[in-house]
């Protein structure tokens, strides 16, 4: 009965040290009532992971991580002891591949379990193939980063040629030309409006006397006689139809009569005979010509 205290104080601390234990196993998902087994991966790094981390099978919580060892005299310094819920069916060729688990950089291994089936299943406390995949974290310092880089080089330069620009006359000399062209532009400006004021109404009273001229002109147009002149103009055009058409009348007997066709016809004929012979025997002409002044002679000297 003297240590009575102290013996309950002993089982509440054994309780709340249990339901500790246990409580942390809860929590993290774990069954601690559940046989497991134990499979081993060997990593060259393992980028964060701590023991107590999570082991999934596509998304679903089956383990975690049990025991890390290392050894930093090999390559691959790193053992992974893996527990895993005992009813999981682990086949051989699985793989351990170290995953990211959140956005804050935590880590976990996810169980890359083959679909297949008659496939021997691996033994307790076998190693399993593994691969580290890259998180958000790796994939910005490769990719992101790395164009960042590249796009601060561009900035930099950039920020070069300005400075360089500023530091010289080129502005001031830009908004030099800026300034002469407005003042080019305002008396340009000023010349067209003189100009305007000046020769516009000139231009009005001109265009006005054309206008005027040109109802003039329509108004003599309408005064005339159209229908008389288009009237005299086909009397005379009949008037040349029936002479044409008359045997009686000159043009009449010109364009008719085969007689006067067939005589000018024979005329030209016999034109184009003489100048024919005249090409082909011109001394013939010539010893007439010349006979023919000798009797001439000879007539006046008698």
């Amino acid at each position: 009965m003297k240590h009575v205290r102290e013996i309950k104080v002993a089982l509440l601390a054994i309780v709340c040290g249990f339901l500790l234990y246990f409580g942390m196993y809860f929590l993290r998902g774990m069954n601690i009532f559940s046989p497991t087994r134990t499979y081993v991966g060997v990593f060259e790094r393992i980028n964060g992971l701590t023991e107590q981390a999570p082991v999934f099978v596509r998304g679903y919580n089956v383990g975690q991580v049990n025991r890390i060892e290392y050894d930093f005299s090999r390559r691959n310094a790193f053992h992974v002891s893996v527990a895993i819920d005992k009813h999981i069916a682990v086949p051989e060729g699985a793989e351990m591949v170290l995953v990211a688990d959140g956005i804050m950089g935590g880590k976990a291994i996810e169980l890359i379990i083959p679909v297949s089936e008659g496939q021997a299943m691996a033994l307790a406390s076998d190693t399993l193939p593994t691969r580290v995949e890259k998180g958000l974290v790796e994939t910005l310092e490769t990719g992101l980063l790395a164009h960042l880089d590249s796009v601060l080089l561009r900035v930099d330069s950039v920020v070069a040629t300005v400075e360089q620009q500023l530091e010289g006359d080129h502005i001031s000399n830009t908004l030099t030309h800026i300034d002469r062209i407005t003042q080019d532009l305002t008396v340009s400006a000023a010349d067209i409006r003189r100009l305007t004021h000046q020769r516009l109404p000139g231009i009005a009273d001109s265009a006005a006397v054309v206008i005027d001229n040109v109802n003039a002109v329509l108004t003599d147009v309408k005064q005339a006689d159209i229908p008389g002149i288009a009237k005299k103009a086909d009397n005379t055009i009949a008037q040349l139809r029936q002479a044409v058409n008359s045997k009686e009348s000159t043009l009449g007997l010109l364009l008719h009569d085969p007689a006067i066709y067939n005589h000018l016809d024979s005329t030209v004929v016999s034109v184009n005979k003489l100048v024919t012979d005249l090409k082909e025997n011109p001394k013939r002409y010539v010893h007439f010509s010349l006979f023919g002044s000798k009797d001439k002679d000879k007539d006046k000297k008698k």
